[in-house]
């Protein structure tokens, strides 16, 4: 089954680290198949919360705003990576989150969750369950932690670690599942 993927990255920091785990996972999700975009907050630059997408006339949202729309409608799935800001959310990745709605319903998301410490972001996952279950797309049960994500890739984005790759077959055999199984029910309708 073909199954496109929307990868959301949080972070808008100069010297981000985070990236590195996003670009690995976007590379792990194409080795499979999938069609993936990756929504950088620095690429899809959206002003803070004023207006929903779908507050918005036909055609007159931000064009940011409209591709990023179109990225979420085709997709299957979503994987946020997220890093841990004062055991929370980065305000970037809740900011694109908040502009959308219907785009994510009936849709499976994955988290993958970094710190720059030992703990890899878990506080934030927890955060991120309950955001990510309200706008409609609830998470798998396994979570993808990076800690220390500085000392946890190289130069060209490969794990320097032994438990990175087979977690990370892990995340995604899970997510896989869960994607399938979701867009089979879809094509049969949904409750809404």
């Amino acid at each position: 089954m073909d199954l496109n993927v929307a990868l959301i990255y949080g972070s808008v920091r100069s010297e981000r680290q985070g990236i590195k785990a996003a670009r690995f996972l976007k590379r792990k999700l194409e080795e499979r198949g999938y069609q993936v975009n990756l929504i950088d907050p620095l690429e899809y630059k959206l002003p803070f919360l004023d207006k929903m997408y779908k507050e918005y006339e036909a055609g007159q949202a931000p064009e940011n705003m409209e591709k990023i729309a179109g990225i979420f409608r085709e997709a299957d799935g979503f994987v946020v990576v997220s890093g841990e800001y004062n055991h929370s959310l980065p305000p970037a990745l809740k900011n694109i989150l908040d502009h959308f709605q219907s785009e994510y319903l009936f849709k499976p998301s994955a988290i993958a969750a970094y710190s720059a410490g030992i703990f890899g972001g878990m506080r934030v996952a927890m955060h991120l369950r309950a955001v990510l279950a309200e706008l409609g797309m609830p998470s798998i049960s396994s979570l993808l932690p990076f800690p220390r994500v500085q000392d946890s890739f190289d130069e060209k984005d490969q794990p320097v670690n032994d438990f990175i790759e087979p977690s990370t077959k892990r995340f995604l055999d899970e997510f896989d599942w869960y994607m399938t199984a979701l867009k089979r029910q879809r094509q049969e309708g949904t409750p809404l």
